[in-house]
């Protein structure tokens, strides 16, 4: 008997034990209202912080918000920048337009200035001479543009009042050296008519090497020669 009741022990078949705690109910109350006091300001805790989360995001949206409109406002200045430069691009661009043609003008009024001198000096040829021939050549201007290359002008002149049309040739005849040796050349004979006055002014071409030293312009009527201008160079 004895035996089967060790055996009943020591086998699984052993009655179980209960282990109970020995904690009175009011600490039991207490731990319980402790734990949910911890859970209740967990909770206030994650309530708060979900509220401030969300502050934030509004916070975050009003920004952006207020961002977006300061990006509309730069962008409407700087198209306004861009639209002012280009102004000022096509204000400068007139500008030098304007300097430009001013330039031209100044260069063309030089030349009408020179032409206006010109013409005085021409002028002032006209005034008849003392004495002398009603016909004469009253000046000869000669000029060498290049080396082989000579300009002139010739002024002839009736001085007297109600003469007669002079119908006659122009010549015009250079003397220089040419490789060191006496040279002459003459132009071909120009018809003119004389009434009043008359000017006349062309191009003559010289040999390279030429040397120009005197220019002589002739008034030829028929074997006469009715006037004649040297100028030395």
């Amino acid at each position: 008997m004895r035996l089967r009741l060790l055996r009943r022990r020591l086998t699984v078949s052993s009655p179980r034990l209960a282990i109970r705690s020995t904690l009175p109910w009011p600490v039991r109350w207490l731990l319980a209202a402790v734990v949910l006091g911890f859970s209740a300001a967990i909770a206030l805790w994650a309530f708060e912080f979900g509220k401030g989360i969300a502050g934030v995001r509004g916070q975050t949206t009003e920004e952006l918000t207020r961002l977006r409109q300061e990006v509309s406002v730069l962008r409407q200045e700087l198209s306004e920048a861009r639209s002012i430069a280009n102004t000022a691009e096509s204000l400068l661009t007139a500008e030098k337009v304007a300097q430009e043609q001013l330039a031209l003008q100044l260069r063309q009024a030089q030349a009408d200035n020179q032409a206006l001198r010109n013409d005085l000096g021409f002028f002032e040829r006209l005034i008849p001479g003392s004495g002398g021939d009603d016909l004469s050549i009253r000046g000869l201007q000669v000029q060498a543009l290049t080396d082989t290359q000579l300009q002139w002008q010739v002024l002839m002149i009736q001085a007297r009042k109600n003469a007669p049309d002079f119908q006659g040739v122009l010549e015009l005849t250079v003397h220089g050296t040419l490789n060191g040796q006496p040279w002459q050349a003459s132009m071909a004979p120009r018809k003119v008519v004389v009434q009043g006055y008359l000017r006349q002014d062309g191009l003559m071409d010289l040999p390279a090497g030429a040397v120009v030293k005197t220019v002589t312009a002739r008034l030829r009527q028929g074997t006469t020669v009715r006037s004649e201008h040297t100028v030395r160079l």
